[in-house]
């Protein structure tokens, strides 16, 4: 019986412990969720700048450029159509934009510059957070440096195809008769490659958030591609995965920039060809409520 005493103790000191440790843990639980429900619901600073640019918060505060007090306003200069010239005038622009398809196969034709230019030119009037303009245009003409940014992308593509992408997305690539090989880069007479800014300095070199950078440069995009089918000329959009900072240091980008789009931009070869796809019809994209 005796020899027993010292097997209970030894039980009673282990529960003792389990017991303490648990309800140590509980209380770190505890205090823990109010600081995980704050994460989990970011301020309203932190979500006008995008994921992209959450470790600005934890920068000094000083080191940002306070925002302008005011801006002188102008009288806003308009243009109304009557009610048939508005729906002609749409549906011209619909029936326009209606036939631009992503094509990847360019012809070297050289383009000319000043279209490149003006369509940059439109890009530049999409709308912005707090008008920052968070965007940088990069053309590219020069044959040795295409070939490069090919070299840069083939290399990682080939290693997202048979690794990163996954057996799904492949396979829904494979209808579209696109792979790691980018031959576009470089016969493509130019290369435009869109970099979001996700901060700003401004004149006395403090910094200046740039709020929804990401969503202000793919609006700038969208109306980049309407000016590029309008002027008659054709691109397909890729987003280079894993290619960025590569691609940023080979452009000499400062570090503020990152790649978010880059389009090859030229004529159609004459043996281009495109996927026979069909767009969704009006009721499966338009809700009136």
């Amino acid at each position: 019986m005796f020899s027993l005493i010292p097997v209970s103790v030894a039980i009673v000191c282990i529960l003792i412990v389990w017991i303490f440790k648990n309800v140590a843990r509980g209380i770190k639980r505890r205090k823990e969720e109010p600081r995980a429900q704050a994460e989990a619901r970011p301020c309203v600073r932190d979500n006008l700048k995008d994921s992209t640019g959450l470790h600005q918060v934890e920068e000094d505060a000083d080191a940002w450029q306070e925002s302008e007090i005011s801006v002188e306003h102008v009288p806003f200069s308009h243009t109304r159509y009557p009610e048939k010239e508005m729906i002609k005038r749409s549906k011209e622009f619909y029936e326009l934009l209606n036939k631009r398809r992503s094509v990847r196969f360019i012809s070297n034709e050289q383009v000319p510059m000043e279209v490149i230019r003006n369509v940059i030119r439109t890009a530049g009037t999409a709308p912005s957070g707090a008008h920052t303009e968070p965007w940088t245009f990069v053309v590219v003409k020069d044959p040795d440096m295409k070939h490069r940014i090919r070299e840069i992308i083939e290399e990682e593509e080939e290693i997202n195809y048979s690794k990163r992408m996954g057996r799904q997305w492949v396979t829904d690539l494979k209808k579209l008769r696109t792979n790691w090989i980018k031959e576009y880069l470089d016969t493509a007479p130019v290369l435009i490659l869109i970099f979001k800014q996700v901060y700003g300095f401004a004149a006395n070199n403090q910094k200046k958030v740039h709020y929804y950078n990401e969503i202000s440069v793919s609006i700038a995009c969208g109306i980049l591609l309407a000016a590029l089918q309008n002027a008659g000329l054709v691109t397909v959009t890729t987003t280079p995965l894993n290619c960025g900072p590569r691609l940023r240091m080979f452009l000499s980008r400062p570090t503020n920039e990152k790649l978010l789009m880059l389009l090859p931009v030229g004529y159609p070869s004459k043996q281009a060809t495109v996927p026979d796809l069909k767009r969704k019809p009006l009721d499966q994209i338009m809700v009136t409520v």
